[in-house]
């Protein structure tokens, strides 16, 4: 509404807009949702504003559901072995062929039958404690009123802190100070949740840009500390690289981050890697601002750092940075 305002916001060069405080622009969906927190794979869709309550419901009741089936299976395998075991002085003997003291039971309970239920069990309570621990990790996001992305923004602002030594003091202005209340803003008895995705209620000291602003700094401290590096092989882009060595192959990261091809000659903006991999985003065209950049993984051993760095046109070995 105030154009003054956009000065605090970001900007999405895909959709063409400025994004709303705790919006973010998703990949696979490829529009900017409001309080994005994931995408999720099993729903096909992000995690954000309109069915954070119901993605967070569904993290409960499907854990629920399979320890409802691990008790039916247990049961059931228990009932059947009890009727099948004959115990003698020396020796336990389990026939898998009939009962031993029951009727023939409605459906035959035979060796298939039984590895069928043991595996389905082993299903049941695998899900039971991975969507569990998910459900454990999104309720004390949602105790916070924060996203997980916005848990990451809140890391990375200390250790811009840190790294600088500014002495300024970041403060999340969404946390309203009580559970209770922040817990309120997702789940509520009518299933709508509370505002309108943009204007948020914030904490004393804080106004509705002060995670936005944030977010810039950090964009610009990438900026800062972002090293330029060329291509010296090709890399065609696949997850698992064959010919890039033993360690590449298997050290290539768990995420669903892309990879970028490399062609020899390629210019290379990394932000950060690993030991093997690094992150970065790959300058298609050589324009000082609106460039346009690939971003994705590729292998630290198809590159070498150039002699300057790409922001600042300093050495890149130099001293830490400092404001």
């Amino acid at each position: 509404e105030k154009s003054q305002d956009c000065m605090y916001l970001q900007y999405c060069k895909v959709c063409q807009s400025y994004k709303a405080p705790r919006s973010h622009h998703c990949r696979k969906c490829n529009r900017c949702v409001m309080k994005m927190d994931h995408h999720c794979p099993w729903i096909n869709n992000c995690c954000g504003y309109q069915n954070h309550a119901s993605f967070t419901l569904f993290l409960l009741l499907a854990p629920l559901g399979c320890i409802h089936a691990s008790f039916i299976f247990i049961m059931t395998m228990y009932t059947q072995l009890y009727n099948r075991i004959s115990f003698g002085w020396s020796s336990v003997k389990i026939d898998m062929s009939a009962a031993k003291r029951d009727p023939r039971p409605i459906i035959p309970f035979g060796l298939s039958a039984f590895a069928a239920s043991l595996f389905a069990l082993g299903l049941a309570l695998g899900t039971t404690i991975a969507v569990g621990m998910l459900f454990i990790i999104q309720m004390k996001v949602i105790l916070t009123n924060k996203t997980s992305i916005e848990s990451w923004i809140e890391e990375k602002a200390k250790d811009r802190i840190q790294y600088y030594q500014t002495g300024e003091t970041f403060i999340f202005p969404y946390d309203m100070g009580s559970k209770w209340k922040n817990f309120r803003q997702v789940f509520t008895w009518s299933g709508i949740p509370e505002g309108d995705g943009l204007d948020w209620p914030v904490r004393d000291g804080c106004h509705q840009y002060s995670l936005t602003i944030e977010q810039l700094k950090q964009k610009a401290d990438k900026r800062v500390r972002s090293v330029r590096y060329r291509a010296i092989e090709d890399y065609s882009g696949v997850c698992c690289p064959v010919t890039k060595g033993v360690k590449t192959f298997f050290t290539t990261p768990c995420t669903e981050e892309p990879r970028i091809a490399l062609s020899k000659g390629d210019l290379i903006l990394a932000t950060r890697g690993l030991k093997h991999w690094m992150y970065g985003e790959k300058i298609l065209i050589s324009a000082a601002d609106g460039g346009i950049r690939e971003r994705g993984w590729f292998p630290r051993k198809c590159v070498e750092k150039c002699q300057y760095d790409s922001e600042t046109d300093q050495p890149v070995d130099g001293e830490k940075k400092s404001k």
